[in-house]
């Protein structure tokens, strides 16, 4: 989504994890931790979407709205892109990833209860400016949480009528984001399905 909200050229390689694509040699040379994404600008590799999207826009962005450079939205926009990380993802990763991979101790109701919470954090962050970071228009962190937010909706796990302002701003972002649906809509859904079909 940064490469197309900044608007430069890039090749999407999908990475099959049920293949083990993520674990051939030629991916480990681009990532050796396995993870995804990945990114290769010339001979310089990156890993951690968040890192990569405010590489992308230091190096290539035409201004700094995306990530600005006065001190105090930059230190938002960068708490948000944590609070994306380690609250936000990880709240639902929690709630559906042990479904996913059979893994033990399924998701009790406390795991459901606390990602309530951070949803009810994410609805308060929008609810001033109709932008994640108290801006007046798109941000790197609105990216990166509408990349979070999608695959939430599209995993049909949980009730999200209550958060009127976040779907609001998904709404709004999906129409900002040119070749949204190319860009994440088609992952999102695509990992949807996958969840749906273990549950």
């Amino acid at each position: 989504m940064t490469c197309e909200v900044i608007g430069i050229d890039y090749k999407m390689v999908t990475c099959d994890l049920a293949k083990g694509e993520n674990k051939a040699p030629e991916y480990l040379k681009i990532n050796p931790q396995h993870t995804i994404p990945a990114m290769k600008d010339g001979d310089f590799c990156l890993n951690e979407s968040r890192v990569i999207a405010t590489y992308l826009i230091n190096k290539y962005g035409k201004d700094d709205k995306l990530y600005p450079k006065d001190l105090i939205p930059r230190a938002t926009v960068d708490q948000r892109l944590y609070f994306d990380m380690g609250v936000f993802y990880k709240a639902f990763g929690e709630c559906v990833y042990p479904i996913m991979f059979g893994t033990v101790p399924l998701p009790g109701p406390e795991k459901l209860e606390k990602f309530k919470e951070v949803m009810g954090w994410v609805n308060d962050f929008i609810k001033p400016t109709g932008y994640v970071a108290g801006t007046d228009h798109l941000t790197v962190a609105d990216l990166c949480f509408l990349a979070t937010y999608a695959t939430v909706v599209a995993s049909e796990n949980f009730d999200l009528t209550p958060y009127v302002e976040t779907n609001a701003w998904f709404e709004k972002l999906k129409k900002e984001v040119p070749n949204y649906e190319k860009a994440n809509g088609e992952g999102a859904v695509a990992f949807g399905e996958w969840f749906k079909s273990k549950k």
